[in-house]
């Protein structure tokens, strides 16, 4: 694929994808056949019940997880046919991850956490553009604090600053206010989409909570590993 077909690819394209894990009861099927395409600078919501595939079908488009058939394409980029350095490298340029359990490392201050995937990948700045996430999520103050000393809004907050701090192209988010009070995963919320209005990233979010989902642009449901509804038909409705 050439230069200037990837820059025109979508920034998530899925075709046949399929997961399949092996257990002690024998082999399961978790994505059966998932075709999903996501257009650059959309805002997706992923919905289903437990047990549906949606955080693995994220897993998937972060090369988090390998499908074990199909094709999953981020930016025009093959990621099924990458090893897992250029799977990390590719994330490292392109991608922003936020986890509902935060994934801080203890032992580094906010500024730390944010600042550390900007000096993996050699930024000059790396701590002045780490304050500045910190401040655009309103967490200035708080720059030196541990993980310990933060709350859990405060500690979601700092993993926003931290993924949005290379500029990703695509911002995934897993049930990022599943471990919050409502109020405060609406203020996530509301950060989660500032991100994208100002880095003009693609959001991509799983979550339980469908007024959260409603929120975007396409709500895509999932259920017993496949999608049932890609939301196409409301977001033409609309």
């Amino acid at each position: 694929m050439t230069e200037a077909t990837q820059a025109a690819a979508p920034a998530i394209e899925m075709t046949g994808v399929e997961l399949t894990l092996s257990s002690n009861a024998g082999r399961v099927e978790i994505l059966r056949g998932v075709d999903l395409s996501v257009a650059r600078g959309e805002t997706v919501g992923i919905v289903g019940p437990s047990g549906s595939g949606k955080s693995s079908l994220l897993m998937l488009m972060g090369g988090l997880e390998r499908a074990t058939g199909g094709s999953v394409l981020a930016m025009g980029h093959d990621l099924t046919a990458m090893n897992e350095d250029a799977l990390a490298r590719f994330r490292r340029s392109h991608m922003g991850v936020v986890f509902q359990s935060f994934h801080l490392i203890p032992t580094m201050t906010a500024l730390e956490n944010v600042a550390t995937p900007l000096e993996l990948r050699g930024d000059p700045d790396a701590f002045g553009r780490a304050a500045e996430e910190l401040a655009a999520v309103g967490l200035a103050a708080r720059a030196s604090h541990y993980p310990a000393q933060l709350s859990g809004g405060e500690q979601q907050r700092v993993a926003l600053a931290r993924a949005a701090a290379t500029r990703p192209a695509i911002l995934l988010a897993d049930e990022p206010t599943g471990n919050l009070d409502g109020a405060t995963g609406e203020v996530i919320m509301d950060l989660l989409l500032g991100l994208r209005d100002r880095h003009g990233a693609t959001l991509i979010m799983v979550t339980h909570a469908p007024e959260l989902a409603a929120r975007c642009d396409r709500v895509v449901k999932v259920a017993d590993g496949r999608i049932e509804d890609d939301g196409r038909a409301r977001q033409a409705a609309e």
